[in-house]
């Protein structure tokens, strides 16, 4: 007949067995060597995370039983809890216990979402004024349409940094949700404020592509800037606004050109002569059908870069009349430029309605000089 082989017996036990606490609590745990082994409780050792603890803190409770004092514990230093362990005097590993020692989640809080498609949505969150908890914390995403309707679960996680999850698809439109996060760890549950709100009033897009920067033929002050829209959503009814950011090669202050409006190029004046710049450009959708809300931003497009043409005196030519026309060109052209910088705000067309607009306030500065020259 085959032999029936019953399974070892552990060599010991230790109690409380994967205890959780709260920082700062006391334990005392015991560790009791089977009858089936020849082990006194004068045999025995306890580590904590590898550092043997001090016989100080010891108490020989029976025969085969050994106790251990853990004082005013501190959080645990890795999630999976800290490793107790009980020894026989030669090194052996007897029984072991994981401590998990930490803190309740907080209530998770700055619930911000957006979507990319009109399909979609991509919430993130922070997990609490302090956020460590020390232990393991789930955090679960849940939302579900207002009024009706019944609780779903995000189950995308993590998608747009730690604390994040995208729902993908089957979101209605014209429609209010109500999003929460719960936070839950062996300590207790945590649960978010309720935000509200319609997928229309949180899109945005991906940073315009498709973005060149070129001189602007021989002015040593300008650089021309065009872009491309976003493709995600040129099928829907919606406005979008641009804002560009540029700077010199070598500095990291970025200046910004807010009044783009909704043009897709833009002439940048006032520049350094000979010096590389680059530039960056995102994209604000807004009133999509109608909403009231003002958009969300894109993220900046990647950097481009280019460099303004150096600066070159006129050298003394055979023509002087020549010379005259060009300086005189030079002027005026410095003239428009600077009215332009002061009354056009920033990236206004330059073209021939510009200039005439330049013209008609030259003449009234004009008038306006004679008159008070006339005065008595």
């Amino acid at each position: 007949l085959p032999l029936s082989v019953s399974p070892a017996a552990d060599p010991a036990v230790i109690s409380p067995q994967d205890p959780t606490l709260l920082i700062g609590s006391s334990l005392v745990a015991t560790c009791t060597v089977s009858p089936d082994f020849p082990l006194k409780a004068e045999d025995l050792y306890w580590t904590l995370n590898g550092r043997r603890l001090p016989a100080a803190s010891y108490a020989t409770l029976g025969p085969s039983t050994l106790s251990v004092a853990l004082a005013r514990l501190n959080g645990s230093r890795q999630q999976s809890g800290d490793n107790l362990v009980c020894h026989s005097r030669d090194g052996g590993i007897l029984a072991g216990s994981c401590l998990y020692v930490g803190l309740p989640p907080e209530k998770p809080v700055n619930i911000t979402c957006w979507s990319k498609n009109m399909k979609d949505l991509t919430c993130k969150w922070v997990p609490g004024t302090e956020g460590e908890t020390f232990l393991h914390t789930n955090y679960t995403l849940k939302y579900k349409r207002r009024w009706y309707g019944q609780d779903n679960t995000c189950q995308e996680y993590h998608t747009a940094g730690t604390y994040s999850c995208h729902i993908p698809k089957d979101l209605a439109l014209f429609t209010p949700y109500e999003i929460w996060v719960e936070a839950s760890n062996r300590l207790g549950v945590a649960v978010s404020d309720v935000v509200m709100l319609d997928i229309l009033d949180v899109v945005t897009t991906d940073p315009p592509s498709d973005v060149h920067v070129s001189r602007v033929g021989d002015l040593e002050d300008q650089l021309s800037v065009r872009w491309s829209s976003p493709p995600a959503l040129k099928d829907f009814l919606f406005q979008a606004k641009y804002q560009i950011q540029y700077r010199v090669e070598d500095s990291s202050e970025w200046k910004v050109v807010d009044d783009v409006g909704n043009q897709t190029s833009c002439r940048l004046a006032g520049l350094r002569p000979g010096t590389v710049y680059f530039v960056q450009v995102r994209c604000n959708p807004f009133s999509i059908y109608g909403s009231k809300k003002a958009g969300i931003w894109s993220d900046w497009s990647n950097p481009t870069a280019a460099s303004t043409p150096r600066s070159e005196r006129v050298a003394g030519g055979c023509d002087p009349k020549g010379g005259e026309q060009n300086t005189t060109l030079r002027r005026e052209l410095k003239q428009f430029f600077g009215w332009v910088k002061k009354h056009a705000y920033g990236c206004s067309n330059l073209g021939i309605k510009l200039y005439d607009q330049w013209r008609v306030w030259l003449q009234k500065s004009h008038k306006t000089r004679n008159q008070v020259g006339k005065e008595p």
